[in-house]
Parts: structure tokens; C-alpha cells; sequence
């Protein structure tokens, strides 16, 4: 049996539309480097987990059903992955992720945002006991600062994070 999972937290579009609150910028180079870990970890027997955000009520960010909750084109997701659908900062939150996680002892992790949903499930996985390896430059923030800050901060109260960059983690 599997024992390990690859979380993909909100790699979805409203992050790229330039009249979004939450645009980050083209995440274009960021998914050919998301794609080459999850190719990696496919290969590795992984578990392959993508999460989705959406704003139940909202009529202007993560909108339900709308193109902007859809993942990022390009993005290799196979019918054979799982997707979750999380309402809060935490997929853990009220999903059946912990299900999902079933038999898993360790999760490698990244995402959109780094100080946010990324930091959540990092923090909650820790909480659960998984081995975690946090992908770093698999991950973005809207700004270096806050992506940097979040990691030095999870360094400092959870020692046994592994922080890589893909580089790292694939050889």
C-alpha cells in the first residue's frame, strides 16, 4: 500500500485573472515546475491529492463553479487523482481529506498561497502527526518577502518540517 501523498493546494485560476484581488502574477513557469513534481511523485507511487478553494456566497472571489475556481491549464491531473473541495483556509476543515490520508505516513506539499492555505495544511498535517516535506519553490505568495517569512517561521516552530526546493526533492 501507498504510505505517501502529494498535496496540491489552489492551484487554481483566479490567481492569474489580472482583475482578481488575489492575482499573483503568471504562474506559468511556477506550473512546469509543479508538473515536473508531480511527474516525479506519480512515478514515486504517490498518492496524487489537488485542493480546491472556493467562497460558498461569494460573488467576487472563488466563486463557485466559475472558470476561476477551475485548476490552471496545463496542469497534469489524470482521473485516477483526488480531488478535494475545501470552504475554509484548511482542507482539512469539514472535506474528507483525513479519509483520503488513510494509511499515509508522509505528505509532501505545495501551493498557492505560501502564508496561507499552503501554511494551513502544513500546520494541520503536523498536527496529525505526517512526515512532511514542504516543496518551497513549489510554492508562491504575492510577494518573496511573506514566501520567505512563512518558511522561516515554520522552520522555527516546527522542527520536523523538511524544507526542500524541487531540485532537492527529486534527486
Amino acid at each position: 500500500m501507498n504510505t505517501k501523498a502529494l498535496l496540491i493546494v489552489d492551484w487554481e485560476k483566479e490567481w492569474t485573472d489580472t482583475k482578481s484581488d488575489y492575482f499573483v502574477g503568471d504562474l506559468a513557469n511556477a506550473t512546469v515546475k509543479i508538473n515536473k513534481l508531480i511527474a516525479f511523485c506519480r512515478a514515486g507511487g504517490y498518492k496524487i491529492i489537488f485542493i480546491k478553494h472556493v467562497e460558498r456566497g461569494s460573488e467576487d472571489a472563488f466563486v463557485e463553479n466559475s472558470k476561476n475556481v477551475e485548476f490552471i491549464d496545463g496542469l497534469n491531473i489524470k482521473k485516477s487523482d483526488t480531488i478535494i473541495t475545501k470552504y475554509k483556509i484548511s482542507p482539512f476543515f469539514k472535506t474528507n481529506l483525513d479519509a483520503k490520508l488513510k494509511g499515509i505516513k508522509k505528505v509532501v506539499v505545495a501551493g498557492i498561497l505560501t502564508n496561507l492555505c499552503v501554511r494551513s495544511t502544513v500546520q494541520d498535517a503536523y498536527d496529525r502527526d505526517f512526515e512532511i516535506v514542504l516543496v518551497k519553490d513549489c510554492c508562491k505568495a504575492f510577494d518573496d518577502e511573506t514566501h520567505r517569512f512563512t518558511i522561516k517561521d515554520l522552520k522555527a516552530t516546527r522542527d520536523k518540517i523538511e524544507f526542500l526546493n524541487l531540485k532537492e526533492f527529486i534527486e
